[in-house]
């Protein structure tokens, strides 16, 4: 473990412990921090490392194309974009693709996802005429009538318009106690690197003379009304190899961020430090939380100039807080000196003040154990209201959700009664009463969004309009036996009746990484327009994703990454095998993680499909640690300049496996520039090498979009459009 520097006036935990008695909640910013964002190595793993020149074998000609804004990187993807633009969009068939999916993205009948915040409900809301879109808000009440009464806070359209700016909305963090002041973040083109920027939501202006953060990948919270606690771009040595805050400072109002006196600094082989507000009846306390990697974590209490440490194991992933309680989802089994175990993917809660005091777990206890409840396999999200915690989970990829309540002496559990085989997602939970905001839908039951308040029943307040005749279309979960013998589940959506004779063109995706798991969710846009021109839809549940709990994804780190490929071709091989397709039939997709998954197997079985959607992906795997945040995902993937680990990620690495004498299908490659998680250059380069090579290679490159590919829903529609066109093109003409 590097050296963490703590720069406060005392470390002392008992410092703490006065404030920590009037804790009440954890204040959730509306977005994931930066630094949760999934497409590092721990620095306890006894390997040797090697400077990645000497791991190099073979030159690559194609580095220039690095170089996200050069002109001959830029020059090269308009060339592309000349070849590829045409191809597609000049299709015949493409216009009325692209306008059927813009009007299911802009539809005026979509539910509006809330956020509850203190009664009221804040929506970001984008469609035609708000392109950008408009942050409003309404009470829960009107929110529940079919017409709400909405009131415009902030004009994302207007703003770019008055500033010139390229302004994508990325969210926002709230003062606990005073909802309406907030932190803005604000995106050029659709980057994660933001601009921070205080607004008053009451007030719906900028505040003058308020906190502003220069654009960086910063994260940032309130410790009062006046302070902040802000990790951001501070100039040389401030940022770890992943791209992300190095230190955390605490910034006065008035005072100048620069001169802001640091808290904590951490190594720069670790992920990142970052925080997160907390909310006490008479106080704000922080946690402050130290990233080694991607799947570890040391967390702090911070008040009053003071860090006092939680005790914890480094994979555990704190929750929030309920009351006196800090909840905890673990990540490997835990055995503190109660010598009681506590299994891996289980929600565990303790009493954070004592713990704090002692230095050690007090009143540890289980929430919710997937392993000893036959009802779910999974966990697979958490939210915090003011009185109970609301557990979203997985039981063979269908959801469940439980409400989990302390009665002081453990926790009283109860099923929310919802509809069952599809997904749950836990919309909002309000920090400031007992009602949260959930969904639940299907491949082909749309959402259906329900108002939760307390122990009272779900009450149904919105549901979208079906987008198609669900009738003609079924859904069947199936089974496929991996090369080591593991039965992988894979969701089927197919039209009714249609003959098992390898005539059927099939879309096939999936993840597999990050413990993020892939639910039932009724058909994108993208999806219904191409089972509507009468192909099927796949989804595998593939081995690194979080289908099955933390062993699930545990199993498919780092040297048995090949697992996840393994799974995915055995589910293309089973829907061969069953006669729902044929390979000249069968098109793969992906993006990011899932880009590097479809380009990794469309090399190790170039003959298995006959279309390829390569999105935003990572694709040089032995220098994918080098680029943007990619030395974030050393803890998924493995460290390329660690010999053992060159060697294990070179037998999958597609732009180092790719090869002249294959015979791939035509790969159709999209990014854009503005994509400063997974760097452009991965399909850049892959294109380039691949038409060197004399492959066909359809190559797309956006202007803006981020790593989502699209700054609004236009830009969406236009790539969704691509992909459908591409599909047929490949796997039904001729």
């Amino acid at each position: 473990m590097p050296a963490v520097s703590i720069l406060s006036t005392s470390a002392v935990a008992t410092s703490a412990v006065a404030i920590l008695i009037l804790l009440s909640s954890c204040d959730t910013p509306e977005t994931t921090s930066n630094t949760d964002t999934a497409p590092e190595q721990s620095t306890n793993m006894p390997l040797t490392t090697m400077p990645a020149a000497s791991l190099t074998s073979v030159e690559d000609p194609w580095l220039w194309l690095e170089a996200v804004d050069g002109a001959d990187a830029l020059a090269w993807a308009a060339q592309q974009n000349a070849s590829s633009v045409p191809a597609l969009q000049g299709d015949t068939r493409f216009a009325a693709i692209e306008a059927r999916i813009a009007a299911i993205l802009t539809s005026a009948d979509r539910i509006p996802a809330g956020a509850l915040v203190n009664g009221a409900v804040y929506n970001f809301w984008q469609d035609t005429t708000h392109v950008r879109g408009i942050l409003r808000r309404t009470t829960l009440a009107s929110y529940a009538t079919a017409n709400p009464d909405w009131e415009t806070v902030l004009d994302v359209d207007r703003l770019a318009t008055i500033e010139n700016a390229n302004w994508v909305y990325k969210g926002r963090n709230c003062l606990p106690g005073n909802p309406a002041r907030c932190l803005l973040q604000l995106s050029d083109g659709g980057k994660d690197a933001v601009v921070i920027r205080e607004f008053d939501l009451d007030g719906k202006n900028f505040v003058d003379g308020g906190f502003y953060v220069a654009e960086a990948k910063t994260n940032v919270d309130w410790v009062d009304a006046n302070t902040l606690l802000v990790g951001s771009d501070f100039g040389a040595n401030s940022l770890t190899d992943s791209g992300y805050a190095r230190t955390l400072r605490l910034w006065q109002r008035g005072t100048e961020l620069e001169l802001a006196e640091q808290v904590i600094e951490v190594g720069q082989n670790d992920m990142s430090v970052d925080v997160t507000a907390v909310s006490g009846s008479q106080t704000a306390l922080n946690i402050i939380t130290r990233r080694p990697d991607f799947f570890t974590e040391e967390n702090w209490v911070f008040t009053d100039g003071t860090l006092a440490s939680i005790p914890l194991p480094i994979d555990a992933n704190a929750q929030g807080v309920l009351g006196d309680n800090l909840l905890v989802l673990l990540r490997s089994d835990w055995t503190p000196d109660n010598g009681t175990t506590y299994a891996a993917g289980s929600l565990v809660s303790m009493h954070l003040l004592e713990s704090i005091r002692a230095q050690a777990p007090v009143a540890l206890a289980t929430v919710l154990d997937p392993h000893s409840d036959a009802l779910l396999d999974a966990i697979d999200g958490v939210a915090i209201s003011s009185d109970a915690v609301y557990v979203a989970a997985l039981k063979d990829v269908a959801g469940i959700l439980f409400r989990a309540t302390t009665t002081g002496q453990g926790w009283d559990i109860s099923r929310v009664e919802l509809p069952a085989d599809g997904a749950i997602q836990i919309n909002s939970a309000d920090d400031y009463s007992d009602t949260v905001l959930a969904t639940f839908q299907s491949f082909t039951v749309p959402q259906t969004l329900y108002v939760i308040e307390g122990a009272l029943a779900p009450r149904p307040i919105k549901a979208l309009q079906a987008r198609f005749d669900a009738s003609k279309l079924v859904t069947e979960q199936q089974f496929a036996t991996s090369a080591d013998g593991t039965r992988i589940p894979y969701f089927v959506v197919r039209p009714v009746g249609i003959p098992l004779d390898g005539s059927t063109p099939v879309a096939m995706t999936a993840y597999g990484g990050f413990e993020l798991a892939e639910t039932p969710a009724y058909l994108s846009a993208m999806d219904q327009v191409w089972v509507e021109s009468g192909g099927a839809f796949v989804l595998a549940n593939i081995r690194g994703g979080g289908e099955y709990g933390p062993q699930w994804h545990q199993s498919a780190l780092l040297e048995n990454r090949q697992r996840v490929f393994d799974d995915f071709i055995a589910v293309a091989d089973a829907i061969i095998a069953s006669g729902l397709t044929i390979s000249a039939r069968l098109g793969i997709r992906g993006g990011s993680n899932g880009g590097l998954l479809v380009t990794a197997v469309m090399v190790q079985r170039p003959e298995l499909f006959n279309a390829v959607i390569s999105a935003v992906p990572l694709i040089d795997m032995l220098r994918y640690h080098k680029l943007l945040a990619g030395a974030s995902w050393m803890a998924e993937y493995g460290n390329p300049d660690i010999p053992e680990h060159h060697a294990f990620i070179s037998e999958y690495s597609p732009y180092q496996r790719v090869s002249a004498a294959a015979n791939y299908p035509r790969i159709f490659l999209w990014t854009n520039p503005k994509d400063d998680r997974v760097h452009p250059g991965h399909a850049r380069k892959m294109a380039a090498r691949m038409l060197e090579q004399g492959h066909d290679v359809l190559y797309f490159e956006n202007a803006e979009g981020g790593h989502g590919g699209g700054a609004n829903l236009q830009q969406l529609a236009v790539t969704n459009a691509m992909q459908v066109v591409y599909l047929l093109q490949q796997l039904t003409d001729g």
